[in-house]
């Protein structure tokens, strides 16, 4: 999508990339901007995203990596996907801001500040790998509704926070908790302001993983508002939609949470194989938790061309949820073999692993490298679409680039 012509009009983006939007939003609601115009300014400058980002969207913002753009082993904010499902928030204020704990199983309701998080908890910083569930959705025959992901809904940026765990700790947690429920401060779609765009959570057992974090730091920086400014929950290696954005209220649920997007089909899949375009119901639908074995190269950019007789250096990164990847492999022939490449470990649990590779070939002509990862339990990619689902997740075959050798 190039810059709509809106942009020129309204005659933000300079402003936005030059003050960064936080400040923008401060700087122009006095001077007449409606919130609604805020919606609809010029995303690279607004979020400051590379212009070969690709967008999908705008009402919400929805907007994908290419895969040659994901080569940095820690994803920059330029590069990183956005996935939102109502209105980003206006007229935030950090220092007045809070997050509260309550729900059915907290011992004592408790409410902080962002200045309390950060004085009152330790430190920790994580690489941590976030996909959107319906990333590589543009696959499915036949097509599922929502946002026609490729391959670029994935990140592996660095956060810092406090652990989630701890803050549950200091309000208390009753016997009987299950589940948490995040709540947000994005706007629904209608403005209503009694409707939520999303409120999705995860089991305690995530809850409570030393990785889960109460973020309000991406690379060293505050987190773009449009990535969650000034709270954001991270849940690595589980769909990104656990991972709250502009995060106010946490609930302790003593049972499954039921916010908007956790029932019907939304995040989730039919609990056994179904054929394409079958019906399946709700009850039969099963949540999606830890995301499935994958892999992408991410060097060089698909296309390219090299003389015969020369070696090809690939590169990319690799990831299984909850799991570390085991082996790394490559073919050149369609997957009819493979050949192992280098893989690094993890910089820490729930961050993607780096791969490379130096690729031979036989004689001119046109060829397609597969990258092919294996989980610790085995979990290889499919070379081929996986099962089909009603909304389209979940979607980890083999990424292939096109190379020309001349």
């Amino acid at each position: 999508m190039k810059r709509r012509s809106f942009v020129a009009k309204s005659g933000l983006s300079t402003l936005a990339t030059l003050l960064g939007v936080d400040i923008v939003y401060k700087e122009l609601m006095p001077k007449g901007y409606t919130p609604v115009a805020l919606q609809e300014i010029d995303p690279f400058a607004l979020f400051k995203k590379d212009e070969a980002m690709v967008v999908l969207n705008d009402k919400p913002w929805n907007m994908e990596a290419q895969a040659h753009l994901l080569n940095d082993r820690v994803t920059p904010n330029k590069y990183m996907f956005i996935r939102n499902n109502g209105l980003l928030p206006e007229n935030i204020e950090e220092s007045s801001w809070e997050l509260k704990i309550d729900g059915e199983s907290v011992v004592e309701p408790k409410t902080y500040s962002l200045s309390d998080l950060k004085s009152n908890f330790k430190h920790y910083t994580y690489q941590l790998t976030l996909e959107c569930g319906g990333n590589g959705r543009s696959e499915f025959n036949p097509p599922a509704k929502g946002n026609q992901w490729t391959i670029g809904a994935v990140s592996c940026a660095e956060w810092t926070g406090v652990r989630l765990k701890d803050v549950l700790a200091d309000a208390g947690i009753k016997d009987d908790a299950v589940y948490i429920g995040y709540h947000s401060a994005d706007m629904h779609l209608s403005r209503n302001p009694s409707k939520e765009p999303i409120s999705r959570g995860v089991p305690m057992s995530k809850a409570l993983q030393e990785e889960t974090l109460l973020a309000f730091s991406m690379n060293g920086e505050a987190i773009p508002l449009v990535h969650g400014f000034p709270l954001r929950l991270v849940c690595g290696g589980w769909p990104a939609s656990t991972s709250g954005k502009w995060l106010h209220t946490i609930s302790i649920r003593n049972k499954v949470h039921d916010g908007e997007k956790m029932q019907g089909s939304s995040y989730r899949v039919p609990c056994e194989t179904v054929a394409p375009g079958e019906t399946v119901t709700d009850e039969d639908m099963c949540i999606i938790e830890s995301m499935p074995v994958k892999s992408l190269i991410t060097y060089p950019k698909s296309g390219a061309i090299i003389n015969e007789g020369k070696v090809l250096k690939i590169n990319g990164h690799a990831w299984s949820g909850e799991l570390k990847i085991h082996m790394m492999e490559y073919s050149i022939d369609y997957g009819a073999s493979w050949k192992s490449a280098a893989l690094e470990k993890a910089k820490n649990r729930l961050a993607w692993q780096h791969f490379n590779a130096t690729v031979s070939f036989p004689k001119k002509g046109y060829y397609e490298i597969w990258a092919r990862a294996t989980d610790t339990n085995g979990n290889k990619q499919p070379m081929v679409l996986p099962g089909w689902n009603p909304k389209g997740y979940l979607n980890n075959a083999c990424h292939r680039i096109a190379i020309k050798v001349v």
